[in-house]
């Protein structure tokens, strides 16, 4: 298992640079979509990007080889995110917890929709619907989990996701009014 990355990591451990930039060119570009989703904006992104490939390579000793390389990384990663929003303090705020509610049913308003609109669209929640957001949605962990994580109550966990839901569909169906080229170009 992690054949692939075997040899790479070996020749990291031992200090060689050209290894270690390797490795970090191959998995850069994922990781930094990851950092993408939980940051607020680019600069926030390659902040938790260079401090989590910090942590991968103090760290690397104790990758065993066992499941997917790829993966450990992106839970390192994913926990630098949460701890960078942690120590900045947008975890700590006290949120009102909400019912929680399915949400609404779905138009299809989102075909038409790019990864790099939703993307910009998450990133415009607030940090602790973004974060609960993208551990449930996307990262797949359980609201217990992720009560756990960022200290708060699953109940507080499933309200912060049904809201992060609203205000996404809300959003999109926005960028869904057509526009009305017979009043020069005002929305309907």
């Amino acid at each position: 298992m992690n054949t692939e990355y075997r040899d790479i990591i070996q020749k990291s451990l031992e200090g060689d640079q050209r290894a270690q930039k390797a490795l970090y060119d191959t998995l850069a570009g994922r990781m930094y979509g990851i950092c993408l989703r939980y940051a607020g904006n680019e600069a926030e992104a390659r902040d938790i990007l260079q401090e989590g490939f910090i942590r991968v390579f103090q760290s690397l000793e104790r990758f065993r080889f066992e499941g997917s390389f790829e993966g450990w990384v992106r839970r390192i990663i994913v926990n630098t995110a949460l701890e960078r929003l942690r120590r900045e303090d947008h975890l700590t705020s006290s949120i009102e917890d909400i019912d929680f509610q399915d949400p609404p049913g779905r138009d299809d308003v989102e075909a038409g929709l790019s990864a790099q609109d939703l993307l910009a669209l998450i990133r415009e929640l607030s940090p602790r619907y973004r974060m609960v957001f993208n551990l449930y949605a996307i990262e797949g962990y359980s609201h217990k989990e992720i009560s756990e994580m960022l200290n708060i109550s699953e109940g507080t966990s499933k309200s912060n996701l049904s809201r992060a839901r609203t205000i996404l569909q809300e959003r999109l169906k926005k960028l869904d009014k057509p526009v009305d080229q017979s009043e020069n170009g005002k929305r309907r």
